[in-house]
């Protein structure tokens, strides 16, 4: 795993004068605004997100993780799978109530990257492959099974605060973080 340094704290900016119009720095407007625990100087990123537990804001986690893992040859896969957890996490979970809300995590390094959503959690069901037939015709039950298919790792745990679950999963490819069509 990697390391994650402490924030910094942002200059205070200079008081206005007369002759100089008011600045004022831009401050996140809302919770959901992405937060990163390493400064992008590191060998190893950690960016998070919370998105409210809303079946729009799956396409803004896959936008978030797309922009954290860019540069990836396993972009497109990490996104699936992203709407895959994500989905999960506000169909199964408390997440999917009127305030709930879900939390996506990106943590990479060359060659690597890891995928957290946490949901709020649910006291009727763990999360677990369906091991479906393929020609099975049912609309749900096959997220799992991608994740389980085209992820390196992954597995569910208890968040460390004690408010619900994440499921996580990791990718690994050979190489530095190049797309396939740039030259090396």
């Amino acid at each position: 795993m990697c390391e994650t340094a402490a924030p910094r704290s942002a200059p205070t900016p200079p008081l206005p004068t007369a002759s100089a119009p008011l600045h004022r720095p831009q401050r996140p407007a809302s919770p959901m605004e992405e937060s990163s625990s390493a400064p992008p100087t590191t060998e190893c990123r950690h960016v998070r997100r919370r998105f409210p537990g809303l079946p729009s804001q799956i396409a803004y986690a896959r936008r978030f993780v797309a922009r954290q893992l860019a540069v990836s040859p396993e972009v497109t896969t990490a996104t699936l799978l992203t709407s895959e957890l994500a989905t999960n996490a506000i169909t199964h979970s408390d997440s999917g109530r009127a305030t709930g809300k879900f939390e996506v995590c990106v943590r990479h390094a060359p060659g690597w990257a890891r995928v957290e959503v946490r949901d709020l959690g649910s006291t009727t069901e763990a999360p677990a492959p369906q091991h479906r037939d393929p020609y099975d015709t049912a609309e749900h039950g096959r997220g799992l099974d991608l994740v389980e298919a085209l992820a390196s790792k992954w597995g569910t745990e208890p968040r460390h605060d004690g408010r619900g679950r994440q499921v996580w999963f990791e990718l690994v490819w050979d190489g530095d973080d190049r797309g396939s069509d740039q030259p090396r």
